[in-house]
């Protein structure tokens, strides 16, 4: 029997094929933003820096990270307390994966096998399968309220950062456990890898400070003071420099690695919080939660170059 004619499959294809064919003309990549009040993922033009749509994502997206190589979206919906995973170009997905309660950030490992969750009031990370989109493992960790799980460049470890914490606690992946800790200041939030792996780079939100860790040893080689509530971390894939979003302060600092100093300061909008580089590392994107924007900085010139309206309540951003 012929289908019958459907106006808003229509629309949804031509959107579907916009998106794809400006990424196609620009050459460049689309930046993802989950917006949590407004319940959609606001899709960026890293080219043009605007807005070519908005995906539907539950009713309160949070937590967000993109799959390398293809189109999937993993994002935290804390109404429902799953993972939803939507295919930015349309195409099928697994069903939403039930979580515990309040889940958090999310991250994807760089080898695309594995995403982990980071699930508030169950104290614990859940590893899930990429692929699929099936749970391998909820696996407890001692911080409280955990925030972030961040896999290292290996994919072999994933550091979990929690709200009611002083420490940043370490999972062996393959062995789905928690196997050691690596002591920080009050409440770690954003974690950030050297492109070698030999670093881990550590907001503590309640001490205003970056954590710079020796990953194979655990001991803090640095701590570089930071702005007000510090929060948000991004590792320019050179190395050279490390970026940190002040959520109190309204700023982003750029870190020099070789000095661990603090070489410029950028104002940007209210509450800035998690962000992203683009895979060349020129373009850094900054969700700023109540201003109901992301800003864009040139990484070169150091400078704000635009400030972008998504939706609201803004809470990172994730570039594949």
């Amino acid at each position: 029997m012929k289908k019958p004619y459907s106006p808003r499959a229509v629309c949804v294809s031509a959107s579907l094929s916009f998106l794809l064919a400006a990424q196609a003309v620009h050459g460049a990549p689309l930046a993802y933003v989950p917006n949590e009040k407004s319940g959609t993922v606001s899709v960026l033009d890293t080219a043009t820096d605007t807005v070519l749509r908005s995906l539907a994502a539950g009713k309160r997206p949070r937590g967000i990270a993109a799959a390398p190589g293809s189109t999937r979206l993993f994002v935290t919906d804390a109404a429902s307390n799953t993972l939803l995973m939507i295919d930015s170009a349309g195409g099928p997905v697994p069903v939403p994966l039930a979580l515990g309660r309040s889940p958090e950030g999310v991250g994807v490992s760089p080898d695309g096998r594995y995403a982990a969750v980071a699930v508030e009031e169950g104290n614990s990370v859940t590893l899930v399968d990429a692929r699929s989109g099936a749970r391998l493992a909820d696996i407890p960790v001692r911080g409280r309220n955990p925030e972030h799980a961040v896999f290292s460049p290996d994919s072999r470890w994933l550091y979990v950062s929690a709200e009611e914490a002083e420490q940043v606690d370490v999972v062996d992946v393959a062995q789905r456990r928690q196997t050691g800790a690596v002591a920080v200041g009050l409440r770690p939030r954003g974690i950030g890898f050297s492109p070698d792996g030999s670093r881990a780079y550590i907001a503590c939100e309640l001490v205003n400070a970056v954590y710079v860790v020796d990953t194979a040893s655990g001991a803090t080689l640095a701590k570089i003071a930071a702005g007000g509530n510090a929060n948000g971390i991004a590792v320019h894939p050179g190395g050279k420099q490390v970026y940190v979003s002040n959520g109190r302060d309204g700023t982003v600092m750029l870190i020099d690695t070789a000095s661990n100093t603090v070489s410029a300061t950028i104002a940007v909008g209210k509450r800035p919080w998690n962000m992203a580089l683009t895979p060349d590392g020129a373009k850094l994107y900054v969700a700023n939660g109540r201003s109901n924007s992301v800003s864009v900085i040139d990484t070169a010139a150091a400078r704000k170059v635009a400030d972008i309206a998504v939706g609201e309540l803004p809470w990172g951003v994730a570039i594949p």
